[in-house]
This record gives C-alpha cells, structure tokens and sequence, in this order.
C-alpha cells in the first residue's frame, strides 16, 4: 500500500510538472544555482500585490532562452558574479491585470518607489503599460547581476522597474560605476544572444526567439 501511495504521488508530481507547453523548461532544471526573484509573485512591485497568474516563484522560459541564459550565468561566474531574474515568462492575465491596474487611477500604493514623478493617466501614452507584452511570448527576462559573495545586486543607478528616464540604458545623470554595470550587463547579455530595450536597463529579449508571435497565459505555477 505505502508503494501504491509513492508511485501515485510521483505521478501527481511528473503530471503537475509536464504541463508546460513544448518548448518551455522551468529554468531552474537548466541553471540550478540562479537567483530568482519573482517580482510579480510578491507585493514589491508597481502594483503592489502579487499579479494574477504568478503561483508560485518558479522562473519559466522557452528552452532555448534558459540554455543561452546558462552561458550568461557561467561567464558572470568566472568574474565571482552572478544573475539574478525578476521576471521570465508572463502570462497574458497578467499582463491583463497591469492594464486594469493602469486604468484605477485612485490605486496608487507603491507610486513614490516606481513612478514618482510620471502621473498614473499617462502610464498607457509613455508606453510603461501595454496590451501585449514580448514576456509572455517567453523569451523575455528582467534581471541584474549580484556579487557572487554577497548576493547583492550591483548598483545600476535606478531600481528594477522605475519608470523614468533614470532607467534608459544610455542615461548619463548616473555614475561612472554605475555606468559600468550598465554596461557590463549589456555586453554580456549581447554576446549570447540577447537583445535589449533601450528603455529598461534590465530587459532582455532572445533573439530569434521560437514563439515570436505567440502570447501564452498558462500560470506561473
């Protein structure tokens, strides 16, 4: 009977685990030792709740993305750094609930640390909301580079997700320092494929992604 209770729990768990669509990994499976740190999943983020569709904290991506992440990760290691991801894959309810959010004009809790100087009416014409987003076609991260010692983050000069010109990745009102981190994170996710968005110092889109135009909205789970 105990056997019968295993063998069944081991199949609960493979059946669980296999609902990813082909062609997506949970990328801790690829890169066991990556910090991640779901954003979404948490109230620390613009809206501040957990998004719909963030389950658990479980960075999900295309194969293809996790593998290339996996060189960026092993070359940040021989200089004793390290990544650390925000986001990967974002369902489209996700996505979803930042437009409900962006249309509630009196919701306004995390303001001072993500929009301080940008009024909420205008989140949709500045582009920082969108209908659509290039993560829920899976082969878009959010991230930054951590000192392998200590697990904090290098200083880039504006924080994940503020919305403002302080995150463009050419901004010159920062440091040289943090300019360097810029930078760094920019020739290294470059050099193994990866394309960034000139707006966000932290996004990263693969190149020849495999689902270009396809937006999933399977739960992060």
């Amino acid at each position: 009977m105990k056997y019968k209770i295993i063998v069944l729990f081991s199949l609960i768990c493979i059946n669980a685990y296999s609902q990813l669509p082909d062609g997506f990994v949970h990328v801790k499976d690829v890169i066991p030792d990556l910090d991640v740190e779901l954003r979404y999943y948490s109230s620390n983020n613009f809206l501040g709740t957990v998004v719909d569709g963030y389950q658990t904290n479980n960075l999900v991506l295309t194969i293809k993305t996790a593998n290339a992440l996996k060189q960026v990760q092993e070359a940040l290691q021989d200089k004793n750094l390290c990544l650390k991801v925000y986001d990967g894959y974002r369902p489209q309810r996700a996505v979803n609930h930042f437009v409900r959010w962006a249309k509630a004009l009196d919701d306004t809790i995390n303001k001072q640390i993500f929009y301080p100087d940008v009024r909420k009416r205008y989140l949709f014409k500045s582009g920082y909301i969108a209908s659509k987003s290039g993560h829920s076609r899976g082969s878009t991260v959010d991230l930054t580079i951590i000192d392998g010692n200590t697990g904090k983050p290098l200083d880039m000069g504006s924080p994940f997700d503020f919305f403002g010109k302080e995150s463009w990745v050419n901004y010159n009102g920062i440091t040289k320092k943090q300019k360097a981190n810029r930078q760094l994170l920019q020739n290294i996710m470059l050099k193994y494929g990866f394309r960034n968005y000139s707006k966000e110092w932290w996004h990263f889109t693969l190149r020849w992604e495999p689902f270009p135009k396809t937006y999933f909205d399977f739960e992060v789970e």
